[in-house]
């Protein structure tokens, strides 16, 4: 439940809807298995990646904590700061698979759920998170369609609030250690 909570993805139909106007195709099963291999890798080698740059967890979250930002001021503000310029078909990885679905709060989670619970768990977890990812994201026209362009423009702003306030809650968390 934890793992949900911090993915989110119900929170990122309204950016997923507009990734998906601007570059009118995002694949759910690639997003998806992109997401789940990462969020694996990160799992199994995340700590070792972060100190063979000489960075540390709370370093990296504060990073993603301001992408997060940014993301939150797009839809709050309905401003574009972001340009996909990746090659066609590249926004399901950048910035769905990364940093939306697999960020710096899933990293940071992953690590410390590593400490609390056996690694089989928490796989089977991941798997299950994202199995729902993929069928919200393949959904998303369906949804768009049920609450009208009023609805996601109203779930878009509220979205962004309260990606704002994580985004917030993840910089003052790890800034704190920093300091």
């Amino acid at each position: 439940m934890v793992l949900f909570a911090i993915i989110d993805i119900l929170g990122s139909i309204p950016i997923i809807l507009n990734i998906k106007k601007k570059s009118n195709s995002v694949h759910a099963f690639r997003a998806s298995a992109i997401a789940l291999a990462i969020l694996l890798l990160f799992l199994f080698s995340g700590e070792g990646i972060l100190r063979l740059f000489n960075v540390d967890i709370q370093s990296f979250a504060v990073a993603g904590a301001l992408i997060i930002f940014i993301f939150a001021i797009e839809m709050i503000l309905d401003i574009e700061i972001f340009h996909n310029k990746g090659p066609e078909g590249s926004a399901s990885i950048v910035p769905l698979a990364f940093p939306l679905i697999a960020g710096p709060g899933s990293f940071t989670t992953l690590l410390s759920l590593r400490a609390e619970y056996a690694m089989e768990n928490i796989i089977v977890a991941l798997v299950l998170n994202l199995i729902f990812v993929y069928f919200v994201i393949k959904s998303t026209s369906r949804i768009e369609k049920f609450f009208g362009e009023g609805g996601i423009y109203i779930l878009r702003k509220f979205f962004g609030i309260i990606l704002l306030a994580i985004a917030v809650k993840l910089f003052t968390t790890n800034l704190g250690y920093l300091l």
